[in-house]
């Protein structure tokens, strides 16, 4: 059998239900801090928010690769600054030789010299980060924008005249010096023995020559991949602020004010406190008139 209820009763029900359904939805607001949780919340609001959050997350991504790129180029760099001051070392190496005039000592220098070439290949190949060595003909590919195939950056290095390569002490125009290249000529001047500096000193200064361009080269790179840092470190910047700029318009569009819920949720708790004292009032006011009917 259905109960009638009377209408001032039926009115406080109502603006019960009301009040606990609007107190419900401030309660999740205030939990989850948005005001738009589902898109039966506001669907347009929703969905513009959900494509601004892709877009951050896609370029979030690409920080890390980027961050990754950064130490490559610093490996590469921290390489070239090695080879830099093997290759003066080698240098003065040149010039001691140039200053003997003793066959034996300008052979030890010569082997001295090569040692140091040597060296220079190795650590060349100890110069990679994350198995990419830009500095042992590598190319390194860094994008910048997940929906662009045209927004990246390609680093490589130059081998000098050889062009992309390892930048090999060969590469770089200073190949290893044959084993008695740098000591005196002995000549033959009228039946008499007699030695000269001439052909070594020349080789002497054509590793000189050559050192120097390769130095040179070495400074064009590392110049190159400052450069580049620089364009990394821009594009980091840049990113990072795009990711805030595209997460605070996200924010705009479904966090909710939460001193505002809050003032709303107090209200609505007074007022569903008011609504059941009305409630108590109406059902008062029906068993009064049911003690009128005994």
């Amino acid at each position: 059998m259905p109960v009638t209820l009377s209408a001032g009763i039926r009115d406080t029900l109502v603006t019960i239900q009301q009040t606990v359904a609007d107190a419900t939805i401030a309660q999740n607001r205030l939990a989850t801090g948005k005001k738009v949780n589902s898109a039966l919340d506001n669907p347009l609001n929703y969905f513009a928010a959900a494509g601004l959050d892709q877009r951050a997350s896609d370029l979030s991504g690409l920080q890390d690769n980027m961050q990754q790129t950064v130490r490559t180029i610093a490996a590469a760099s921290a390489g070239i600054d090695g080879m830099t001051k093997l290759f003066q070392t080698a240098q003065g190496l040149a010039n001691a030789a140039a200053a003997e005039s003793d066959p034996t000592r300008r052979n030890t220098l010569t082997t001295q010299f090569n040692t140091i070439l040597s060296q220079v290949d190795e650590l060349m190949k100890n110069s990679g980060y994350g198995g990419t060595n830009l500095l042992n003909g590598d190319k390194l590919n860094v994008s910048f924008d997940p929906k662009s195939t045209t927004s990246t950056l390609s680093i490589q290095t130059n081998a000098g005249s050889m062009g992309t390569g390892a930048l090999t002490s060969s590469n770089l125009g200073v190949p290893t010096s044959a084993a008695g290249a740098w000591t005196n000529a002995t000549t033959v001047a009228g039946g008499t023995s007699a030695t000269s500096n001439t052909v070594g000193d020349a080789a002497i200064a054509a590793k000189l020559t050559q050192l120097s361009t390769a130095i040179g080269t070495l400074r064009t790179e590392s110049s190159g991949l400052g450069s580049t840092q620089a364009i990394m470190a821009a594009r980091q910047a840049f990113t990072t602020s795009m990711v805030n700029t595209l997460k605070s318009g996200s924010g705009d569009l479904t966090l909710a004010d939460l001193n505002e819920e809050g003032a709303k949720l107090s209200s609505l708790n007074t007022r569903g406190q008011l609504a059941q004292t009305a409630l108590s009032l109406a059902t008062q006011r029906d068993q009064q008139v049911l003690q009128l009917l005994k």
